[in-house]
């Protein structure tokens, strides 16, 4: 296991995020399974050819996946990065959903499709660079390490094209609720797992009806008033953190909420989610940066419920994904 470079690659955030010890099952087996020196005969594998030419793009930052829940769209952002090329992945945070598999395991092989996908770009020369989130936080442990081609850490410095330099992180450090009163985070975790379920429900309804995903969840969060206070001082507040430390912009997810914002100067970018809203941020040669909305492009088509591979919602099933 080798480290990243130092400097701007990562840098140490121990005064911004709260470390906890991980679950130690988990932990173990994330560690194994990443640092075995065997290369699996699949990397090198040509992919499916494709009707439509890659996109090529000098950055893609992604978060927010969920990996271990019944709401990730893993089959649509399979879909999505078999589309693309790019120099750099950013994996920013929430990418394995602990939180949901420490109640019990759910691991369909359209989650190991996205893990595969990933290994395979940084086997092929894209550079991956993981920041840990608060669902996946028991890999905060191990920042500073590669698995697998991955560079794990605790934030990154992004310098676009056009040389501006950009906060790359998760963003839980700057929500008060997961900071300071995690009993509440979880508490809210119940009752959007609740409508997560109910999400899944019906866009069963829609696809007998022959129509399109669409996101439930996401259509109620952005009419909630509070939830909507909540996101314009969250995204103030990560981008005074970025103003403060001399940055010229901002790379955040945890909000699953995709958005390009001026603040006093310098731009706050959110690269969304991949649960409800299906997005990402791509950095193009020139240095500029823009939302790719994967569900607008598709019309819901490439993703798990609009195949008719959603699970049937189970009562134990209460979502963690916040």
């Amino acid at each position: 296991m080798s480290k990243p470079d130092q400097g701007e690659r990562m840098h140490g955030t121990d005064d911004l995020h709260p470390r906890s010890k991980p679950a130690p099952h988990a932990a173990a087996a994330i560690a194994r399974s990443l640092a075995g020196t065997d290369i699996p005969g699949w990397l090198d594998l040509p992919d499916p050819k494709g009707f439509r030419p890659k996109r090529k793009y000098r950055t893609i930052w992604i978060s927010d996946i969920h990996l271990g829940t019944r709401g990730c769209n893993a089959a649509m952002l399979v879909d999505f990065l078999r589309s693309v090329e790019c120099q750099t992945l950013y994996l920013v945070g929430d990418i394995v959903d602990g939180w949901r598999l420490k109640k019990g395991w759910y691991w369909p092989d359209a989650h190991n499709e996205v893990v595969r996908r990933i290994l395979k770009m940084a086997h092929r020369g894209t550079r991956v660079v993981f920041i840990a989130g608060n669902h996946d936080e028991m890999l905060r442990d191990y920042a500073g390490m590669t698995f697998g081609g991955v560079e794990l850490v605790l934030e990154a410095t992004h310098v676009t094209a056009d040389g501006r330099r950009l906060l790359v992180t998760h963003g839980d450090a700057f929500d008060g609720v997961v900071l300071y009163h995690k009993w509440l985070a979880f508490l809210g975790d119940k009752a959007y797992g609740l409508l997560l379920r109910l999400n899944i429900v019906f866009n069963a309804m829609r696809r007998r009806l022959h129509m399109p995903y669409w996101s439930l969840s996401a259509y109620m969060k952005k009419r909630v008033k509070n939830a909507v206070a909540f996101i314009c001082s969250f995204e103030e507040a990560v981008a005074g953190e970025a103003i403060q430390r001399g940055y010229d912009g901002v790379v955040c997810g945890h909000i699953h909420s995709a958005e390009i914002r001026e603040f006093n100067g310098i731009t706050y970018y959110n690269d969304g989610d991949w649960v409800e809203s299906c997005t990402a941020l791509a950095e193009d040669m020139t240095g500029h940066i823009a939302i790719i909305d994967w569900l607008a492009e598709t019309g819901g088509a490439s993703g798990d419920h609009a195949r008719g591979r959603a699970a049937a919602p189970s009562r134990a099933d209460a979502e963690t994904v916040a």
